[in-house]
């Protein structure tokens, strides 16, 4: 994690710098790109609000990861929206950098759709660890949970998404087709 670079920087310039990895784990939360866009800027206005919370000793992103973790929790709570049957997923379309090749895009793709299958918990562990890159013990921090909770996430995971191979196909029981 990166700390202030800059002393003179404000918590609007962290916090502007961190939309995209604040947007992103929304996602991996809600599962819907719209959804995503709420809560992200329902996050940046909560920190806002909340600057005088914030602690310039650590990164901000991890403050404003767990404020949008709460900001989740709360909506669940508040819709039941776990009693609907279900959320409907975001396109792989949307989250494809289209300056990378068509290989990377179709693996980016399959990789995406596989991680949106797993369980909201599961997805939310994913992205901190392997995509915003947080240590366990950070995690469990913003997550709330024990950081054996993380490696037990991070292991069922790993296993629901072990027949994904390095070339993009995917396989039974992690032999290739």
């Amino acid at each position: 994690m990166v700390f202030r670079k800059n002393p003179g920087m404000t918590l609007r310039d962290d916090i502007e710098r961190h939309v995209p990895a604040i947007w992103r784990f929304s996602l991996s939360l809600s599962g819907r790109p719209d959804v995503a866009d709420d809560l992200t800027q329902a996050t940046c206005v909560r920190a806002l609000e909340k600057e005088h919370q914030f602690k310039g000793d650590r990164p901000a992103i991890g403050w404003l990861v767990t404020i949008c973790r709460s900001i989740w929790l709360n909506e669940l709570r508040s819709h039941a929206v776990r009693k609907t049957g279900g959320m409907e997923t975001a396109k792989p379309e949307d989250l494809i950098d289209r300056s990378n090749n068509t290989e990377m895009n179709i693996l980016a793709s399959q990789v995406y759709t596989r991680i949106m299958t797993l369980p909201e918990a599961q997805r939310a562990t994913v992205e901190l660890v392997y995509v915003q890159q947080f240590s366990y013990s950070e995690a469990s921090k913003i997550l709330d949970v024990p950081i054996g909770t993380i490696m037990s996430r991070l292991s069922t995971a790993r296993t629901a998404l072990a027949d994904l191979k390095d070339d993009g196909h995917t396989s039974k029981k992690g032999r290739a087709r």
